[in-house]
């Protein structure tokens, strides 16, 4: 089976996740996908394979004959999707032999459009598959299942001599909490591809370092006719607040290596407004300079209004994982050669976000990211090709072989 085939199938099960249920995985659809994975799995041959309670799901292919003492080589994708934006029904579109312009999605109104989105021109004559604009399409992470998954078939397929390979699928990526049970010792590899990005022969090792921070402030409501000297207004501080961070640093005037405060959510009103940021920078003094910034902020408005008008609440996310890859810089070294081998352009590009390999890097795995084919994710404007999908599983392939003894 092709790869985006299999893509077409994940994408009917519907496993968004959900940041507000407390539970492991936060929703219970990410158990169908799980089960059918391991189903899908077995069926293949990999013996092993099963879900755990906490809905990661796990398998192995053993190495073959004198391959023993090559390295486990793991390859990691998330099942669920993000949050976002609706991720149910989806009714993908498969436009085969795509003419490289603007495409209608469905009835929506939406249009995937050439002038937004440029690479759309380089995949002309391709099988572009998009949604129907009213829902995710999903590729963003059931690219990278379809992509493992096909990888498997065809290796096992083929009887190439390769070491022991270590598949895995985590629940909970999109909210942050998709390594917070992965058990690395029962996982097996020595260290792991994510299959995460966006265009195929992206190789990525930097990533943000990320923490989330929240402002609650307290006002006092009184009377707007005897307010004078009285009433703290928390939605006008709120305000004020925002305008105490730099006006520049925001996701929509940064790119590359350049860090920003994201304001991600505001509510409230006079008597109390709270605003939720997610802080995220490259490099680790830079990152640790935001954090000061943001404690300074609520130490000078507390100071203006009042003591305890103002409480900071920082969480830490992730860090960047490039100071425990580099040790392994052979990860980079040979998926960039693979992606040559393969007649791919590798993109050696830093990650304006966090995957699980971020995360797994600190808990032992060293585990760089790889692109999926996958473009415009977490909106209705998400796509990929079948040609892309074929490309990643080429250089899956070309990676394993370079691991061989």
């Amino acid at each position: 089976m092709k790869a985006y085939e299999r893509l077409l199938q994940y994408v009917a099960i519907p496993t968004q996740s959900n940041d507000d249920t407390g539970t492991t995985p936060s929703t219970p659809e990410q158990w169908n996908l799980a089960q059918a994975l391991v189903g899908e799995l077995l069926g293949l041959g990999l013996v092993d394979a099963a879900v755990d309670d906490k809905c990661y799901v796990c398998a192995t292919i053993p190495a073959t004959l004198g391959q023993q003492n090559a390295p486990a080589l793991g390859l990691i994708a998330h099942m669920d999707t993000a949050p976002d934006f609706a991720g149910s029904p989806v009714r993908p579109q498969v436009i085969e032999n795509y003419d490289g312009g603007d495409v209608p999605l469905g009835a929506s109104g939406r249009v995937l459009k050439v002038s937004d989105f440029a690479h759309l021109t380089q995949m002309k004559g391709r099988t572009l598959i998009t949604t129907d604009g009213n829902t995710l399409l999903g590729a963003d992470n059931k690219a990278g299942i379809a992509e493992i998954m096909t990888f498997c078939e065809e290796l096992i397929a083929s009887g190439r001599p390769h070491g022991k390979i270590c598949i895995a699928f985590t629940p909970d990526e999109e909210i942050g909490a998709g390594a917070d049970h992965f058990d690395v010792s029962r996982f097996g590899a020595d260290f792991a591809y994510t299959v995460d990005g966006d265009t195929e022969g992206e190789i990525q090792y930097e990533n943000f370092n990320a923490a989330g921070a929240e402002f609650v402030i307290h006002g006092v409501n009184v009377h707007p006719g005897s307010a004078k000297d009285m009433m703290k207004n928390a939605a006008l501080i709120g305000c004020e607040l925002q305008g105490m961070l730099p006006a520049d640093e925001i996701p929509a005037k940064t790119e590359g290596y350049e860090g920003f405060f994201h304001l991600t959510d505001m509510a409230g009103n006079v008597e109390c407004c709270r605003l939720s940021y997610i802080v995220r920078d490259h490099d680790a003094q830079r990152f640790d300079e935001r954090l000061a910034l943001l404690r300074r902020v609520a130490e000078s408005v507390n100071a203006k209004y009042g003591e305890e008008t103002v409480e900071l609440s920082i969480r830490e996310q992730y860090r960047n994982m490039s100071e425990m890859v580099k040790p392994c810089f052979h990860l980079i070294e040979n998926a960039i050669e693979a992606a040559k081998e393969c007649g791919i352009e590798p993109i050696v590009t830093p990650i304006r976000g966090g995957t699980d390999g971020a995360r797994l890097s600190f808990m032992g795995l060293p585990c760089p990211n790889l692109g999926t084919g996958g473009h415009g994710f977490h909106g209705p404007y998400e796509h990929i090709t079948a040609e892309g999908m074929d490309a990643v599983v080429a250089m899956l392939h070309a990676i394993t072989a370079r691991y061989t003894v």
